[in-house]
């Protein structure tokens, strides 16, 4: 125990100052350079607080599937999912929400902390239709704080590199997953047979 970091002062003194470069990225607002990483990513994380405690959900679909309303706004699309709805019921009791973006190839990240409403305007929700399907929800994100991460993480991870890419028959599938988690009572390889054309089908 006598190795636990427990106070602010002590942190701080190990890790030492904050360099300008870190102090000057950091806005209130979507910038231009910013705007542009977030037009260009087709994926993010989502992460929310609740009294049951943190998630953190990946999103994704076409490159700006993330909108920029303006400098201050984000409008997110909640697509289909799993209905566990574990992000918006936290939204719904907390509104605070952090974003993390990538985009494939790039080392920086882009990171934007906000507060977040739950919208179901028509309008709004048929704006994001895709093949006449729209979301049930649309996350309207009020910027508080965005910076860009240097790439440091996915250089160390070698995230991008094809030549890394772990062959998925070498992890447990999906089905293999939820059969082992409720003793053989849903999925198995039917599951996992059926899985390819239901994600297909229910994309959006």
């Amino acid at each position: 125990m006598s190795h636990l970091v427990t106070t602010l002062s002590a942190l701080e003194t190990l890790y030492g100052e904050v360099g300008e470069a870190s102090r000057v990225k950091e806005t209130d607002r979507i910038v231009p350079v910013y705007r542009a990483l977030i037009e260009a990513s087709p994926f993010a994380v989502l992460a929310t607080c609740g009294p049951e405690g943190l998630d953190c959900s990946p999103r994704g679909d076409e490159p700006g599937f993330v909108r920029v309303a303006d400098d201050k706004t984000l409008l997110l699309p909640d697509r289909r999912g799993n209905n566990r709805i574990d992000s918006l019921r936290n939204i719904v009791r907390d509104p605070h929400v952090a974003l993390l973006f990538l985009i494939p190839g790039v080392g920086e990240t882009l990171r934007v902390n906000g507060r977040a409403q739950i919208s179901t305007d028509p309008a709004l929700l048929g704006s994001f239709s895709v093949d006449g399907k729209a979301p049930k929800t649309v996350l309207s994100i009020a910027v508080e704080e965005v910076f860009f991460q240097c790439s440091r993480a996915l250089v160390r991870s070698d995230l991008w590199n094809p030549d890394k890419r772990v062959a998925r028959q070498a992890l447990p599938s999906a089905g293999q997953i939820l059969a082992a988690l409720s003793e053989g009572r849903t999925g198995g390889e039917a599951y996992d047979k059926a899985l390819p054309e239901r994600v297909k089908q229910t994309l959006h």
